[in-house]
């Protein structure tokens, strides 16, 4: 069981590269398909991977019930971002990021219809206040690089992604967070790879510009090896929707660097918006939030 610090870590680092993927992303896809970007960020991290699994001498599993946790890994990779690559043709960065951020929402919905768990009245009335500052932001957003199509391409990543979570707690395979990463990542190459005689029309016919491979080997990196490393390692030891909190964090650092990186211009309404649906995720988890403080309250008087 790792220490408390080390888990603290390890959700920080998540939290950052997390506010940084979407920009990585939409500079990805500015010299490059889209899918095509997509499927070259899972084919090109896979090898990595299996050099790491090499390396730390940790063993890949092949029975039933491991690669059955692997395909539902795989959902919060490739089947998660195949609509998020979608959507970059209808959203900035920050704004996908921010979507992102109604993850605890779609998590608690599934939880509540899917698996009868209780949700109180605070949770719903922060989930119609998120919704609310949805609205806003499309309404707010018509003239910045903000459509519906996009917002909707949205929407399915973060069910898919949610409902990821819950499918990888329910298989509870006993893997190593380095295995379950590399299994998921192989799924993911090989939906890749199927995809590839459908975009073949779109391949590259130039190497990409600087900041195209920049994005690219940032979201190889980072958002597909390191990033997964410690998301799995966080789906073993914390409870989904703690573990979908860090999607919260990173709204406001994405819109700051999608605007201070990639130039995107963001309106009055969007940042009310942006402010709202932030708000209602805090009235959301608000008696999560108490609990914990009087926790660590109690647990320090005892010291």
């Amino acid at each position: 069981m790792p220490s408390k610090a080390n888990i603290v870590s390890t959700y920080a680092l998540l939290v950052l590269i997390w506010a940084t993927t979407p920009l990585a992303i939409v500079w990805s896809v500015s010299d490059l398909n889209n899918l095509w970007a997509l499927a070259l960020r899972f084919l090109i991290a896979l090898p990595l991977v299996f050099s790491l699994l090499l390396l730390l001498k940790v063993k890949l599993p092949t029975d039933k019930i491991s690669v059955h946790s692997y395909i539902a890994g795989a959902c919060s990779f490739i089947g998660s971002q195949f609509f998020t690559y979608l959507a970059t043709a209808y959203l900035s960065s920050g704004i996908i990021a921010l979507m992102f951020g109604l993850a605890p929402i779609m998590a608690g919905l599934i939880g509540h219809f899917g698996f009868q768990i209780h949700l109180n009245r605070l949770q719903w009335l922060g989930m119609f206040i998120a919704v609310a500052g949805l609205a806003i932001i499309c309404l707010g957003g018509s003239e910045h690089h903000i459509q519906p199509i996009g917002i909707g391409l949205m929407l399915i990543s973060v069910f898919v992604y949610c409902s990821s979570i819950y499918w990888v707690k329910k298989v509870n395979a006993p893997l190593e967070p380095m295995a379950q990463a590399t299994g998921s990542i192989l799924v993911s190459a090989l939906f890749a790879l199927g995809m590839l005689p459908f975009i073949w029309q779109h391949a590259p016919t130039h190497i990409p510009d600087t900041k195209a491979l920049v994005g690219l080997f940032y979201a190889v990196i980072l958002a597909s090896v390191v990033a997964m490393i410690c998301y799995f390692k966080l789906i073993q030891n914390i409870k989904a929707t703690t573990l979908s909190l860090t999607t919260v964090l990173t709204p406001m650092l994405a819109l700051l660097f999608g605007a201070l990186l990639n130039d995107e211009k963001l309106s009055v309404m969007i940042f009310v918006g942006a402010f709202v649906l932030i708000f209602g995720l805090f009235i959301y988890f608000y008696r999560d939030i108490k609990t914990s403080r009087n926790l660590a309250h109690k647990i320090k008087s005892g010291a």
